[in-house]
């Protein structure tokens, strides 16, 4: 039977994917002396709100998610950012190995929109493993599955996820809208003679910000 646990050293903004991607290096060791011919590593990522302070400005751009500060003691729960796996290759004791963590801009996907309100800090993490083992040994081949009890807690920097993105979409973001939303803002911006949707979605926040006076 082996023996397996798992760290998470790092994770890193991944500079060369086609779409972004984070990357977590892990530290994987077996204390049976078990010859390990190969693991299908599975990993469920939760982001866990609860264990980070917030500031004010951080507490308004997640009150569509959590509800007033008076209310977090019941709505800052843990939840699933994301589920991903790699092949682990054979070895002996040690072993390092790179979790790719493929990431969304997405403002409609709940981590998504909980990283771009925070400003600094650190992102508490869990990191729970499964998967397959398969084992060498003299009489052939053995298949036993990681541990259900498997985890590790990492703090990401906040930094990391906005390095991330800034390598994918340096200085823009975009936004998923309702298809009659774009051909009345497409109307707007034709009637208004303007030439960008940012100049277009500009006007519409001035005119509302006046409008608010």
């Amino acid at each position: 039977m082996t023996e397996l646990s798992f760290r998470v050293d790092d994770v890193v903004a991944e500079p060369y994917s086609a779409a972004p991607q984070l990357t977590a290096r892990l530290q994987i060791s077996e204390d049976s002396q078990t010859t390990i011919h190969a693991i299908a590593l599975r990993c469920q990522v939760r982001i866990e709100p609860q264990r980070r302070g917030y500031s004010g400005e951080e507490t308004g751009g997640l009150a569509d998610q959590f509800g007033g500060r008076d209310r977090w003691s019941q709505t800052l729960k843990p939840f699933l950012w994301m589920q991903c796996g790699t092949m682990v290759q054979g070895f002996d004791g040690l072993t390092m190995v790179d979790l790719p963590m493929p990431v969304t801009y997405d403002f409609e996907v709940t981590a998504s929109k909980y990283l771009h309100a925070l400003d600094d800090g650190e992102v508490p993490l869990l990191f729970l493993f499964s998967g397959t083992v398969f084992t060498r040994g003299v009489s052939g081949f053995g298949v036993e599955q990681v541990a259900w009890h498997l985890e590790d807690a990492y703090r990401m920097p906040v930094s990391v996820w906005h390095d991330c993105m800034q390598m994918h979409f340096p200085n823009t973001g975009w936004l998923r809208l309702d298809r009659d939303t774009v051909a009345e803002l497409s109307r707007y911006k034709s009637s208004h003679g303007l030439t960008t949707w940012d100049e277009a979605l500009g006007t519409l926040l001035h005119a509302n910000a006046e409008d608010a006076r």
